[in-house]
């Protein structure tokens, strides 16, 4: 399109200016006609310059994402490891040690191909054909073929094809929540606007892509069509942006890195200390080495790591949370701060009718939502409507006054029209049942933004002639002055203000008795006047469970900020009634686009609502708070939400209300669209990554054993007790049976009054690298010991070896028993987790199977053992037990010694 019409400014993305210019100029501007539109010629040369009104997209070759799982640092010295092997001919090691390569790549191309494209999604969004003038005729061509210039078409029922200037409105309403959050849909005209800077919400001259038309009909002018729609910008920015790893991701890959340079350094010096002192032959030393790189890297990581998350997904799958992503389940554990949509997600974006003040009475209705199933209470007791005449005549009037449809569809309360007429159609059945009032439409006016109230006539069964009518305060008190001049207005304003304060939508309703001769309805016979009935209170209400859901992130140290299109206003009035915080801070996002983004990191965190916000304030907001060190989460059900839950830590979308598009953006889906989810979600979370970290603070001192053994030899000159695919069979039977325990691990106490750990953290502290040293000479000791003494008693290399790989289980088996929790073994944490113990008699049995059953003997390079034997193995593994048990007594003692000191300071000061 043409590139002039997009002039800079704060309002972005989209034609900015154009919502301000007069049609003369926005025409003259595109250079076109309102009655003739453009000629054949002009559009066909617009089309070929611009390109069709379409999105494209760029998709990764699945053969690319594959070779992208090998991109790892472990991979690579792995598969020099295979190469090597290969090359000397040892090709069961090899093939060994490529089915490991292969496995973990396997399972990280399942991960990501898994993972939807929104933009397809996106894609589909866009309307498949547009009516436009060109040449003078008024004609159906398809959507694509749309250029700016092009005069189009409107009615009720379209989806908007491109983003259009409107040249002429006729009580025209657009459904925009899509792309705003706004619940309602939206009145728009034609006249131009003033101030530049208008947000999306309010810019009732524009019509966009993909929104859809509600009521009326318009004819406007397309200015953005594709790539250039704020559709369209919204596809780019979820291309553009870039998903970055997961915090559990980025901790395991530095310390994946670090394990990794430090085998290597250690392989290297190993090296060159025995080609310089000629321990062995040089194809011999390099296959010693080879072998302690093999032993010592922990390759059996990521299959655990995925096994313990993929469980982790399962179980949050039954709390009715999709996880698309493995990681994904870990990182709500880690989140700092929670950024949420508010329509459809903390409340439940369906107009609910809460107070009503008649001339007598102020009423409170229960019950939310569009289901017919609550009460109207007057002091807190339920009231008979029936015998309330005044409220009574209130209801039926709103009902009347309607042209929208309420009804129940697989178990769901639904309406097709306006939220503020389904609110009276529910306030009605709440108070009169489900029978419809015995009345018959005569003649209607219907809603315009003209006149803001819509008025219909009707007759009951008995033939008396009524008029019913409801819309903006203002406009009705006009009419009930006309018929009582002591209408008390201030007394009105100030029950309005009241009510607006809240958050509330006010709606006036009013109604007249008129002769059985008349028949039609119009604005002359309105303004002799009415009588008026009251006011209601209307409002997209919390959900309840919400409420609850917030405090106990608060108490979790989560953060929890509210986004939305609504106005200031009404955004602080819903974050107040959710209990937010204590003191509601709120900025809309046009004073957001005033801020440098140096700025807006500076003061990010002092606000908790952020109202009439666009999709790129939401990127922005999100990006802010990353910058800032936090984890962050986003909540979301529209389009509008797309880039910034792709851009977040982890993207949550609605499954019930969510549209495609943000939930293919998202890591994780709501299936019942209950925010209370994500309690649990953090809890899982925070449990995962506690029982990832065991099993990590498992893994290695074990996996660094099986080096130490190897490197110990080298320095002894003596004989390799383990070869590589005894090695590589160690590792991998403890990720798929032992380190599956750790699954199953129970929460630690207090799991949800800790803060969220620390950003950056690493993973092992001071004591975790104390414990992996000892644990890991500890057991290479024992595995070598044994080794030495049963081939100084005549026993064969095999079998001697064989034994050395059941020392190293046995010391993993009783580690176990240490490591999973932090209470001594001896207490009742020692049964709290019985898969523990069947994890251990399948690990039991394939040493068995690799002891005595003939393939695996071949495979493995092993033999038999004797009763005897297995009891040597038990014995020195259970020395591990022995000695990690000591270490945690004395830390324990010594922790409660600190706590103690400092309660006593505490005390004394």
């Amino acid at each position: 399109m043409e590139n002039e019409t997009h002039v800079a400014s704060d309002a972005k993305p989209g034609p900015s200016p154009l919502f301000t210019a007069s049609t003369a100029t926005v025409l003259a501007q595109y250079q076109t006609d309102f009655e003739q539109g453009l000629t054949t010629k002009m559009a066909a040369d617009r089309l070929a310059k611009n390109g069709p009104n379409e999105l494209t997209t760029t998709v990764t070759p699945k053969w690319v994402i594959f070779l992208r799982q090998f991109n790892n640092v472990i991979i690579y010295i792995l598969l020099f490891a295979a190469a090597f092997t290969l090359v000397i001919r040892h090709y069961s090691d090899a093939v060994v040690i490529g089915l490991v390569v292969i496995i973990n790549a396997l399972i990280g191309y399942f991960q990501e191909v898994n993972a939807s494209n929104a933009l397809d999604k996106i894609k589909s969004m866009l309307s498949t054909e547009a009516t436009v003038i060109r040449d003078g005729t008024r004609t159906d061509i398809p959507a694509a073929d749309l250029v700016t210039g092009d005069i189009v078409y409107l009615e009720a029922g379209d989806n908007v094809p491109a983003d259009l200037r409107l040249l002429d409105a006729d009580n025209l309403r657009i459904q925009e929540a899509a792309l705003t959050g706004e619940a309602d849909a939206v009145t728009k005209t034609f006249a131009p606007l003033i101030d530049q800077k208008t947000p999306l919400a309010d810019r009732t001259n524009m019509a966009y892509a993909s929104t859809a038309v509600t009521n009326g009909s318009a004819t406007g002018v397309v200015v953005a069509t594709g790539a250039e729609t704020e559709l369209g910008q919204i596809a780019t920015d979820v291309t553009d942006v870039k998903q970055t790893k997961t915090p559990l991701m980025r901790e395991l890959d530095g310390l994946g890195t670090w394990i990794s340079y430090f085998i290597i350094a250690v392989a290297i010096a190993l090296f060159i200390f025995g080609w310089l002192r000629h321990l062995y032959a040089l194809p011999t030393l390099a296959l010693a080495v080879i072998t302690m790189v093999v032993g010592s890297l922990p390759e059996g990581l990521p299959a655990s790591t995925s096994v313990i998350l993929a469980m982790g997904v399962n179980k949050m799958a039954k709390n009715h949370a999709i996880v698309k992503t493995l990681p994904s389940v870990e990182t709500l554990g880690a989140v700092d701060v929670i950024a949420t949509d508010k329509t459809g997600t903390l409340t439940k974006n369906e107009m609910t009718a809460q107070d009503i003040i008649t001339q007598t009475a102020h009423y409170q209705v229960t019950g939310t939502g569009y289901a017919p199933s609550g009460t109207i209470t007057l002091a807190g007791q339920p009231v008979d409507v029936s015998a309330e005449t005044a409220l009574k005549q209130l209801l039926i009037s709103g009902f009347e006054a309607n042209d929208t449809m309420l009804y129940e569809e697989a178990g769901q309360w639904l309406i097709n029209g306006e939220p503020t007429d389904g609110a009276f159609l529910t306030l009605y059945h709440k108070g009169l049942g489900q029978s419809a009032p015995a009345y018959q439409e005569l003649d209607r006016i219907p809603f315009d933004s003209d006149y803001r109230y819509m008025a219909r006539l009707s007759v009951n069964d008995t033939g008396q002639h009524e008029i019913f009518i409801k819309g903006a305060p203002d406009k009705v008190y006009e009419m009930a002055q006309a018929a009582d001049p002591t209408f008390d207005r201030t007394k009105w304003d100030t029950a309005i203000h009241d009510l607006t304060q809240a958050g509330k939508r006010v709606v006036a309703v009013g109604h007249r008795l008129v002769p059985e001769t008349v028949n039609q309805i119009d604005h002359d016979t309105l303004a002799q006047g009415i009588d008026f009935l009251g006011i209601v209170g209307i409002i997209d209400p919390p959900r309840e469970e919400v409420i609850a859901a917030l405090k106990e992130m608060r108490t979790a140290g989560v953060k929890v900020k509210m986004i939305t299109g609504d106005h200031p206003d009404t955004a602080t009035a819903i974050g107040r009634q959710l209990g937010l915080a204590a003191d509601i801070q709120t900025i809309t996002g046009t004073e957001l686009d005033q801020l440098s983004p140096e700025e807006l990191k500076a003061t990010i965190n002092r606000y908790d609502v952020f109202a009439r916000t666009t999709p790129s304030n939401k990127l922005a907001i999100i990006s802010a708070y990353q910058e800032t060190g936090k984890i962050t989460a986003m909540t979301g059900d529209g389009v509008n939400d797309a880039t910034a839950l792709k851009k977040a830590d982890i993207g949550v979308a609605m499954g019930i209300k969510g549209t495609d598009v943000a939930k293919d953006a998202a890591d994780m889906i709501l299936v019942d669209d209950n925010f209370t989810t994500m309690t649990k979600a953090i809890r899982e979370g925070r449990r995962l990554y506690d029982n990832i970290k065991k099993t990590i603070a498992f893994l290695l001192p074990t996996s660094f054993a099986e080096g130490l053994i190897v490197a110990f030899s080298i320095l002894m000159q003596q004989e390799l007790p383990l070869v590589p695919t005894q090695l590589l069979w160690i590792n991998m039977v403890s990720a798929i049976t032992i380190q599956f325990a750790f699954i199953f691990e129970p929460e630690e106490d207090g799991l949800m009054h800790r803060p969220p750990r620390r950003t950056g953290a690493a993973l092992m502290n001071r004591h975790d690298v104390f414990q992996m040293i000892y644990v890991s000479v500890l057991i290479a000791v024992m595995g070598l010991w044994m080794f030495d003494l049963l081939t100084g008693q005549g026993v064969s290399q095999v079998i001697a070896s064989t034994i050395t790989v059941n020392v190293i289980i046995m010391g993993k088996i009783f580690y176990l028993f240490n490591i999973r929790t932090p209470h001594p073994v001896i207490s009742r944490s020692f049964w709290t987790n019985p898969m523990a113990f069947v994890v251990i008699g399948l690990l039991l049995l394939l040493q068995i199977a690799q002891a005595y059953l003939p393939f695996m003997q071949a495979i493995f390079k092993t033999g038999p053992m004797s009763l005897n034997q297995w009891g040597l193995a038990i014995a020195a593994g259970f020395v591990t037990l022995v000695v990690t048990e000591i270490d945690k007594l004395i830390r324990l003692a010594l922790n409660k010694r600190r706590r103690q000191f400092k309660e006593h300071s505490t005390n004394i000061n």
